[in-house]
């Protein structure tokens, strides 16, 4: 069985880009670690407690996914695959929510940044708070550790996995919204 140690939790996007990486790949027999940050993926392949990790580096509209850098900066590692997943961003809200009761925004950086025009026209005066990953904020919210009142930019898949109501779907400015995900393995593999 391969170990897949992935930036983000269920639901997220790199979640959707490991899957699409094994189907690609045939890879069948295959159990994936939640990491949430592409910091603990390095970490994990250098110590051997995953084969291989699948993070984000660039979005067409987010541009690069600075906490990516920074982590390949500190390790060192094989690039097995690039490749693009379509990346479709989803206001999501408690159940029974309007989006006129949104007082706040909670996200990752990046899709804050894939949403600003849709953020800048509807929420110009509500404050949009950085989160590690984006269905980490939508499990916050579901579980009510974010107030009723906010709003978490997600996947789809989120709505249904954490209870949550799809309160607008396809923000991100750009029509095609693609993502950049690396597929890496430790250097002593190869």
């Amino acid at each position: 069985m391969k170990t897949i140690g992935i930036q983000g939790i269920e639901g997220s996007f790199s979640e959707e880009a490991a899957k699409s990486y094994c189907q690609k790949f045939g890879i069948t027999d295959f159990e994936l670690e939640y990491l949430v940050s592409s910091m603990n993926v390095l970490d994990g392949l250098t110590k051997k407690t995953i084969d291989t990790g699948i993070f984000a580096m660039e979005n067409a509209q987010g541009g690069v996914v600075i906490e990516s850098v920074e982590a390949l900066s500190k390790y060192r590692c094989d690039i097995i695959e690039m490749f693009h997943i379509p990346v479709n961003q989803n206001l999501l809200g408690v159940a029974g929510t309007n989006i006129g009761d949104i007082m706040e925004i909670h996200s990752h950086q990046q899709a804050l940044r894939q949403c600003k025009d849709y953020l800048s026209e509807h929420f110009w005066t509500r404050p949009l708070i950085e989160e590690d990953d984006t269905a980490e904020a939508a499990r916050r919210l579901s579980e009510g550790k974010l107030p009723k009142t906010a709003g978490v930019i997600a996947n789809k898949a989120c709505a249904d996995l954490y209870g949550l109501e799809i309160l607008q779907d396809s923000i991100h400015d750009l029509k095609h919204n693609l993502t950049l995900f690396l597929g890496i393995k430790n250097l002593k593999d190869s």
